[in-house]
């Protein structure tokens, strides 16, 4: 029997005068932690034409960080959405739902998403969104200036669900490690990736990785230690990881249950020079 997804949300919120300080946030020159506990109502932004929705803003360009992308976390209340949700015409973006039901209006085609829902939308792309429920949605919204090339086609919009997407698992590690494709890795229109990695209890990335790709890394599920350049940190579901370009990681997966989290990388260009 399958065991069901969890897929953690914030909800904002604020701590009460007798908390401690102490916490695991962290900024350094290679990578970032963003803990879930400084998720709250004091550090939401709101964006045009945008209605009944608040933001956390997880990731966005910084020079000498990581540059290629941002990523929120959104969230509409009842009846709030957007008739014109993207004001950049080269950005592309993902979507993916962590809590509650909206509908997402692509080309004049209709989408009820839930959570686990993911949707891909190129740059030029006519969508609304709108929460037509009686409770708030929450999804990820991850934001990349597309970089065309000539020759290559926009890739096309498309919805689906991570119920329809079969992991592939990593060579050699028994299914222990696994990873949510929604795109084809081959195909090179795309220049950014968004998917979704599983540890089962007990796994490791059993090297550091080091490698020119960005990363942003919301926990959706489980806790593991992470290793980020040099250090060792604890993270648990809805923490955020961003890292640099090669900045080395690896991780140990702390059970008891599945350790999964929502992952950002840019893919198939050429370096900027």
């Amino acid at each position: 029997m399958a065991v069901p997804k969890s897929y953690y949300a914030p909800t904002g919120g604020h701590p009460g005068q007798e908390t401690l300080l102490t916490d695991r946030a962290v900024f350094t020159d290679a990578y970032a932690v963003i803990p879930r506990r400084t998720m709250r109502d004091i550090v939401t932004s709101y964006l045009p034409f945008w209605h009944e929705t608040r933001l956390w803003v997880l990731a966005r360009p910084l020079s000498g960080f990581a540059e290629t992308f941002s990523q929120y976390i959104m969230e509409v209340s009842p009846g709030g959405g957007s008739e014109r949700p993207e004001t950049d015409p080269d950005a592309e973006g993902v979507l993916f739902v962590v809590e509650g039901e909206a509908v997402l209006n692509v080309e004049g085609t209709r989408h009820d998403l839930r959570a686990g829902s993911y949707a891909f939308l190129p740059p030029e792309t006519d969508w609304t969104f709108k929460n037509e429920s009686t409770n708030p949605v929450r999804f990820h919204w991850v934001r990349k200036s597309y970089e065309a090339v000539d020759g290559l086609d926009f890739p096309e919009a498309f919805v689906t669900h991570e119920d329809d997407v079969a992991p592939i698992e990593m060579p050699g590690t028994e299914g222990k490690w696994a990873t949510t494709r929604f795109v084809d890795p081959k195909d090179l229109r795309h220049d950014m990736h968004v998917n979704i990695v599983t540890f089962q209890p007990g796994a490791v990335i059993p090297f550091a990785e080091t490698h020119v790709m960005e990363h942003g890394l919301y926990v959706l599920e489980g806790k593991a230690v992470y290793r980020l350049n040099q250090d060792w940190v604890e993270v648990e579901a809805g923490d955020y990881m961003w890292l640099r370009a090669f900045c080395p990681q690896a991780c140990y997966a702390g059970g008891p249950g599945a350790f999964r989290y929502l992952l950002y990388k840019d893919v198939n260009r050429h370096m900027a020079l």
